[in-house]
């Protein structure tokens, strides 16, 4: 008690900046604390477990997994799952509640969110399932069953129950759609029904 009343004596004979100072360097200590207990925790949800079939296989389950791809300073994608996991020996990803962007020149060129989805370390294919959505940069929107991402140079392919909506321009339904590499242009395929508005 003694220690305390003493620093509470030389707290109180410190003058206002010092501590203000002193207030400063505390908070920015307790959060540096708070970041490095909550990393303790993320990690501790890591769940690193061996598989009967083959001694080299390894499975890791997680919440909150990143994945990105940045080359020559150039980013191609950004994609996070509130949970997921990795099996090494599929090279495989599987991420659930997923959102993300496709990049093109450093920019967003398309914005996605799908209930599931996953990520080929091998292939580079990002695919997503059930409900997904995506924006384009130019705001046309699209929502389908599954989409294939195969890299930022190849065609992006929409399959299953596709509606493509370009503000008061355009609707679409679709069997499938593939938009072009640019992220600009795409294309209906297979049964198909468009609807253009003009202006009023």
């Amino acid at each position: 008690m003694d220690i305390l009343r003493r620093l509470l004596k030389k707290f109180r004979e410190m003058d206002k900046k010092k501590r203000t100072y002193l207030i400063a360097i505390i908070c920015v200590a307790g959060v540096m604390i708070w970041a490095f207990v909550s990393a303790g925790i993320i990690t501790s949800n890591f769940n690193r477990a061996q598989l009967k079939d083959t001694e080299n296989e390894q499975k890791v389950d997680a919440l909150g997994i990143i994945i990105t791809e940045t080359k020559d300073g150039k980013k191609y994608f950004e994609i996070y799952g509130e949970k997921g996991n990795y099996s090494n020996e599929e090279s495989l990803a599987i991420l659930h509640n997923v959102v993300g962007n496709f990049y093109k020149d450093n920019e967003v060129a398309m914005s996605f969110q799908s209930s599931k989805g996953s990520y080929n370390e091998e292939t580079g294919v990002i695919t997503l399932y059930e409900n997904t959505y995506i924006v384009l940069k130019d705001q046309t929107s699209l929502s389908t069953d599954k989409l294939v991402w195969s890299g930022s140079d190849k065609d992006t392919i929409a399959d299953g129950n596709v509606i493509i909506k370009k503000g008061n321009e355009m609707t679409a339904v679709a069997d499938k759609c593939i938009i072009g590499a640019g992220y600009d242009k795409f294309k209906i395929i297979g049964k198909t029904q468009t609807k253009l508005y003009g202006d009023k």
